[in-house]
């Protein structure tokens, strides 16, 4: 059985793995503060080109998100979200539970606007609800979708105008930046953000993201916060030597590619075959509606999500890419699909 469920399953790039292993008798500072660390952060200021950005290396996006988000708000204030967003739904309430409250809106794609914030900020008027403080936005989103470069400046604009920190979710950052349809890179996120993560989790690092701060108001004293929430590894070196071998070169966006040409074709030929799709993702998830005797036979040689029902007789699941997917496994599910249908 091959597993679509997710782009984490496999360990990490060898590239990677040899990297670890030819450091690995190599004594280093702690805490973040060694060669691998500075190196790994020196080369992301040059591809954001922003110099006096601060980029600090921490475990997972759960740990992220809530290291940013508590950082950024006093007690009273919230973070603006879609039904969707990471924080919302899949982080057990990790942010609620540094006491702030997530002011979560519907929406069609997975993303936030302009207008949902003003209609957010109209309904929260006074100091007898929270306030909101900070919009939280993914990209990719939890449904595939990307931000364009219009969408993430309107968002920008009207975070400014309202004195809202913006900060971007990227751990799928990379599926983002690499998919036929984007017109962002990273250095339009740094200028448009306040702060943005990019994730290594789910692009062929072992583990790790890599949390970059542009607005200083966020920089004062956030390596007290990350070891006051337990996030300050010992061996943080580890995680530098990963992004010091993804930024390298161009291995990150590399991956990335892959997993997104992978999902094309998967893509593709589930259309071919008449299938339609819950979201137009352009990335490496894909959301496919299948009769429920198509979904259940699928499921005894694939491994995939259920998202849910879609009507009586259809099923919604997800399907996703990542680096290390063989083009084999995707033309056997296909194979699979076309019997089955």
């Amino acid at each position: 059985m091959y597993s679509f469920k997710n782009d984490y399953s496999e360990g990490a790039h060898p590239r990677i793995l040899e990297a670890l292993m030819n450091a690995n008798l190599t004594q280093s500072e702690g805490y973040g503060l060694d060669t691998h660390c500075l190196t790994a952060a020196a080369s992301i200021k040059a591809l954001i080109r922003r110099e006096d950005a601060d980029v600090h290396f921490i475990t997972g996006g759960t740990q992220t998100n809530l290291l940013l988000i508590s950082a950024a708000l006093r007690p009273y204030e919230a973070a603006i979200s879609t039904t969707e967003g990471h924080i919302n739904v899949h982080e057990t309430g990790a942010v609620e539970g540094t006491g702030h409250k997530i002011l979560a809106y519907p929406t069609p794609d997975g993303k936030l606007t302009p207008e949902i914030i003003e209609s957010c900020l109209k309904a929260h008027p006074d100091e007898h609800m929270v306030k909101p403080r900070l919009v939280y936005i993914s990209d990719s989103t939890e449904v595939g979708t990307i931000y364009k470069k219009a969408e993430l400046d309107a968002l920008c604009h009207c975070c400014r105008k309202n004195n809202l920190y913006l900060f971007l979710d990227g751990a799928r950052i990379g599926s983002a930046m690499t998919c036929k349809e984007n017109d962002l890179t990273l250095a339009d996120i740094a200028a448009s953000t306040d702060a943005f993560y990019i994730g290594g989790t789910k692009n062929g690092a072992l583990f790790g993201e890599a949390l970059v701060i542009s607005n200083p108001a966020l920089k004062e004293d956030f390596r007290y916060m990350i070891k006051n929430r337990g996030a300050m590894l010992a061996k943080g070196f580890v995680a530098g030597i990963q992004f010091e071998e993804l930024f390298k070169d161009n291995l990150f966006f590399e991956m990335a590619e892959h997993a997104n040409e992978m999902a094309d074709i998967l893509r593709r030929g589930i259309k071919d075959l008449g299938y339609s799709f819950g979201s137009d993702s352009p990335t490496n998830q894909l959301f496919p509606i299948f009769p429920n005797q198509v979904t259940e036979g699928l499921s005894s040689d694939f491994g995939f999500n259920v998202i849910g029902p879609h009507g009586d007789t259809h099923t919604e699941i997800r399907l996703v890419t990542s680096w290390a997917t063989p083009e084999k496994a995707v033309r056997d599910f296909l194979s699979t699909l076309k019997k089955l249908s």
